[in-house]
């Protein structure tokens, strides 16, 4: 099962903490990883098809003063498509003028949907197909960028037609919101004030964030499992559509 990890503040924010937790579930998910966060309007995206617990771009990244108010990021264990550069999430598009994010965790079985736009996967997974068919759809429905909670509805329209083939976790976002979907395994919690000690589930690394946030401050993160062992994460009930925007919930099922 891949691993996904996205990030939705408020103000820009610094990811190391929860990647640094997040990296060594590559033990178990080897077959590449990437990470993708946007800066105003623009998005830096890295990915290696090596896992993140030996990957020199890890390296890189974890140098990287990355301070960004969203963030996705996916570990991959393939189910279909072979092991590639290509096929390594998250995948970018624009639709709009905007840069659209998207990582998925899941097999969707003989999903093959009709693609007759200017999206088309690079890669042969069924992550970038369900992707390029999300955007194709959204096109369709919208002449302009729609607000968060209009795109919300729509999503809420299509999603259910790909969720039929399988599993379909997904994070996906504009620089403005991050929608995220579960099927199965996915989790969520806002760090707000009043902010306490974090302590991570897979390194043995704690944070204060009483001493290094501001009481305005506000994060959300989503991750496949709990990054933290003393944080209230919430579930994701199969099915539900959340979108995250400033760092809280705006929208729920």
């Amino acid at each position: 099962m891949c691993q996904l990890l996205g990030m939705n503040c408020n103000v820009p924010t610094d990811i190391m903490f929860s990647f640094s937790g997040f990296s060594q579930r590559a033990c178990e998910h080897a077959d590449g990883f990437g990470i993708a966060f946007f800066e105003e309007r623009g998005v830096r995206c890295f990915v290696d098809a090596q896992p993140a617990n030996q990957s020199p771009v890890a390296d890189l990244i974890k140098a990287y003063p990355i301070h960004s108010k969203h963030v996705v990021a996916h570990i991959r264990k393939a189910t279909e498509g072979h092991v590639a550069l290509e096929n390594c999430h998250p995948f970018t598009r624009e639709l709009w003028g905007r840069y659209w994010v998207f990582a998925h965790n899941g097999d969707l079985k003989n999903y093959h949907p009709r693609l007759h736009g200017a999206f088309r996967p690079v890669g042969d997974t069924d992550s970038e197909r369900a992707f390029c068919w999300l955007l194709q759809e959204m096109a369709k429905s919208h002449a302009s960028l729609p607000s968060a909670q209009e795109l919300t509805r729509t999503l809420r329209e299509l999603v259910p037609q790909v969720a039929q083939h399988g599993t379909f976790n997904f994070l996906l976002s504009n620089g403005e919101a991050l929608w995220a979907h579960g099927t199965t395994k996915l989790h969520y919690l806002v760090r707000q004030y009043p902010f306490a000690q974090a302590r991570l589930q897979d390194a043995d690394i704690t944070m204060d964030f009483a001493q290094i946030a501001q009481r305005d401050d506000r994060v959300a993160l989503i991750a496949t499992e709990p990054l933290t062992s003393n944080e209230p994460w919430t579930a994701f009930q199969s099915g539900e559509l959340k979108v995250f925007a400033q760092g809280q919930l705006l929208d729920s099922d």
